[in-house]
């Protein structure tokens, strides 16, 4: 059986990781509905009572897994309903990707049932809202929309019309839409603080007498360094909520040992862990 569009989309979230979808369905997402229904075995469909508690649930997911959450709604009222829960993943930094049905493409505009412009009310939540303009714009905009969120550590929308979503995903492509040429690699931010910056940092943390280190989620993916950098301050770890699962003690060796509180304390001395620029 021939690819559909909704089905190029789930395969979309599939490669970035995606087997968890938070929804409630609609006859505006019969297409996606389908495309989940085959893919039962690898994407779990977790059905709720309101779409509010969809995109709630698809942040929290995002907080504590660290994965990409993804929250599904129907066109018109029940898209709308997403917004309390994608401004809570916004403003908390959380990747979720919202996906929306939306009116039959031809009758977009034309008062038909639960006509709704999705798209342009979620331009204020979302850092990548887009409208699939057909079935050859699937591909590309899904992968944009993953990447996108887990970058930039916020909402994408993507608002599917109906008929679009049962369409052939072999359907007419324009000349410069090569196939496949987006990609499912996510591309970690490397910026680097100047030396300046770091200098002064470093003399801080070394004028320090009782330093105690807060870490949030900010340093997950620097785990190491931060216990590195709490042996050398003798510093305890105190953790945030969102990165409560990072490490697996509070106080390091060194800090037990040695109670930043205690005269004995040893130099910590933390110039000689500045890094180059």
């Amino acid at each position: 059986m021939a690819l559909t569009a909704a089905d190029v989309l789930i395969e979309g979230i599939q490669d970035w990781g995606v087997d968890v979808v938070f929804g409630l369905p609609g006859d505006g997402i019969n297409g996606i509905m389908e495309a989940l229904r085959k893919r039962r075995d690898q994407v779990r469909f977790i059905q709720v009572r309101h779409e509010e508690a969809a995109a709630l649930m698809a942040c929290g997911y995002a907080k504590f897994t660290g994965k990409l959450g993804v929250c599904l709604a129907t066109s018109g009222p029940g898209g709308i309903h997403l917004l309390n829960g994608l401004y809570d993943a916004a403003l908390d930094g959380q990747p979720v990707v919202a996906i929306t049905g939306m009116a039959y493409h031809d009758l977009i505009g034309t008062h038909t049932q639960q006509d709704v412009a999705l798209d342009q009310l979620f331009a204020d939540v979302a850092k990548f809202n887009q409208r699939i303009m057909g079935p050859s714009h699937v591909e590309n905009v899904t992968h944009l929309a993953c990447r996108t969120a887990l970058a930039y550590r916020g909402v994408a929308h993507l608002t599917f019309p109906v008929d679009i979503q049962e369409m052939d995903a072999g359907a007419y492509r324009s000349k410069r839409n090569i196939k496949h040429h987006t990609s499912d690699v996510y591309a970690r931010s490397a910026r680097l603080p100047a030396e300046d910056e770091l200098a002064n940092a470093a003399d801080l943390l070394n004028a320090g007498k009782k330093v105690a280190i807060l870490a949030g989620r900010g340093a997950l993916r620097a785990t190491d360094e931060l216990e590195q950098t709490a042996d050398r301050l003798a510093a305890p770890i105190v953790k945030a909520l969102l990165s409560r699962w990072g490490w697996s003690v509070i106080a390091p060796a060194p800090c037990r040992r040695s109670c930043p509180c205690s005269p004995e304390r040893p130099s910590a001395d933390f110039s000689s862990r500045r890094r180059s620029g």
